[in-house]
């Protein structure tokens, strides 16, 4: 399947990938994230059962807070 992640196409060898299957194939191990779905704001405890599928618009924002 194509989505875009973070604005840019991206191809992956399945059908439909939870974002926590996605997370953790690009290494995305941060503390503070943002995750959009098609323009909706999910939920972090709706990572694991969240799909996305072909065609989706992925956003996932690592947030960096300092002083």
């Amino acid at each position: 399947m194509t989505i875009t992640l973070n604005n840019r196409p991206e191809t992956f060898d399945a059908c439909e990938l939870s974002i926590t299957e996605i997370m953790q194939r690009m290494n995305f191990h941060f503390k503070l994230l943002v995750v959009k779905l098609n323009g909706g704001l999910i939920d972090k405890k709706d990572y694991a059962s969240t799909l996305v599928r072909e065609g989706d618009d992925l956003l996932i924002i690592h947030l960096v807070s300092g002083g």
